[in-house]
C-alpha cells in the first residue's frame, strides 16, 4: 500500500475515466493534461471524441476502463448509474481494478449509495472516496468522505482539478454534504423567484431591485441565476433542470431517512417536478421560473 501511495502522489498515473459528460470530460482533461495516462469510457460515444483527441484510450466498458488502472473515477447522472457502472460483476469499475488501487466518485450521489461501494470495494481491498463536486475545473469544491489515509493518497490528483479539496467524514458523508449544499442553494432559488414576483406584481423595476438584492438580506450566489438567466428568458445555467430535481430529491429523501425536516425542500421539490412535467427536463434550471410565474400570471422580466 505505501509503494502504490508513492505513485498517487509523485508520478503520471494510469487513470481511468467512466462518465465523460458536461462535468466528467473538463475534469478528465484537466487530468490528461497534467500528463496522466488516461483510459475513458461513456455510454456516449461522441462524448469521449474530444478526450481522444487529448491522446486519452477508448474503453468499452466501465471494466475496461479501469483495467490496469491505478486510479479510476466516475462522473455520472445519479446512484442508479454509479451502481451499474462500479458493481456490475461483469462489466463494472470494482471487477477491473486490482487490490490496492483506488476508486473515486464524483457524482452527486446519495450517501447510501456511497456507502453500498464503499463496503464492495472493502472486500476487493479497494480504497473508496465518495468526492462529489461544486463548480468547475480547476476552480471546484471537492468534499470527501472515506478514509483519509486514502485522500491522502490521491490529494495531488484533485490538486490537479479543484481548488479546494474538504475531508467531511467516513464513506457517505461527501455525499451529504454536496446534498446539503444543493438543498440550500435550489431551495433558495424557488423563494428568490418567489420574491421577485411579489416585487414585480407590487409595481417594482426588477432591474433596479436585482441591484438591490446582492446588497442585502437577501443576497446569495443562485440569486443571480434570475437576473442572468431569467429576465432575458434564456434560462442558462451550470445545470440541467432534471440534474437539480434529482439532487433535491436526494436531499429530501435524506432527511427522511435522518428523520430531520425538509419542508421548504419538499415544497422546492415539487416546482422542479412540476417543470419536468412539462418537458423542460432538459434545460437549465432556471427554467422552473414558468410554473411559478404562471401562478402569479406575471413573468420575470427585464429589458
Amino acid at each position: 500500500m505505501m509503494e502504490h501511495a508513492k505513485k498517487v502522489t509523485g508520478e503520471a498515473m494510469r487513470i481511468g475515466f467512466v462518465g465523460t459528460g458536461t462535468m466528467g470530460a473538463p475534469i478528465a482533461g484537466r487530468l490528461r493534461s497534467a500528463g496522466h495516462r488516461l483510459t475513458v469510457y461513456d455510454v456516449r460515444h461522441e462524448a469521449m471524441s474530444g478526450l481522444a483527441g487529448q491522446g486519452a484510450t477508448i474503453a468499452e466498458s466501465p471494466l475496461e476502463a479501469a483495467y490496469g488502472a491505478e486510479v479510476v473515477f466516475t462522473s455520472l447522472p445519479g446512484p442508479r448509474e454509479v451502481e451499474a457502472a462500479a458493481l456490475d460483476p461483469q462489466r463494472g469499475v470494482l471487477a477491473g481494478l486490482r487490490a490496492g488501487c483506488t476508486y473515486i466518485d464524483l457524482t452527486t450521489n446519495s450517501p447510501a449509495s456511497a456507502r453500498l461501494i464503499a463496503a464492495a470495494a472493502r472486500k476487493r481491498s479497494i480504497g473508496f472516496l465518495d468526492a462529489p463536486v461544486s463548480g468547475r475545473p480547476p476552480e471546484m469544491t471537492v468534499m470527501v468522505g472515506g478514509e483519509a489515509s486514502h485522500l491522502a493518497q490521491c490529494r495531488s490528483l484533485f490538486e490537479v482539478i479543484a481548488a479546494d479539496v474538504f475531508h467531511v467524514g467516513p464513506s457517505g458523508a461527501g455525499s451529504a454534504a454536496k446534498l446539503i449544499t444543493q438543498y440550500l442553494g435550489y431551495t433558495n432559488l424557488i423563494a428568490a423567484m418567489e420574491g421577485m414576483l411579489i416585487a414585480a406584481k407590487a409595481g417594482i423595476d426588477l432591474g433596479v431591485l436585482a441591484q438591490i438584492v446582492p446588497l442585502s438580506a437577501g443576497q446569495s450566489r443562485t440569486f443571480a441565476n434570475i437576473p442572468r438567466g431569467v429576465f432575458d428568458r434564456s434560462f442558462t445555467a451550470g445545470g440541467t433542470l432534471d440534474i437539480v430535481a434529482k439532487d433535491i430529491e436526494l436531499a429530501c429523501q435524506l432527511a427522511r431517512d435522518l428523520g430531520a425536516p425538509a419542508t421548504l425542500g419538499t415544497l422546492a421539490a415539487d416546482f422542479y417536478r412540476r417543470a419536468q412535467a412539462q418537458g423542460w427536463g432538459g434545460e437549465g434550471f432556471p427554467v422552473v421560473a414558468r410554473i411559478l410565474e404562471a401562478m402569479a400570471g406575471v413573468e420575470l422580466r427585464h429589458d
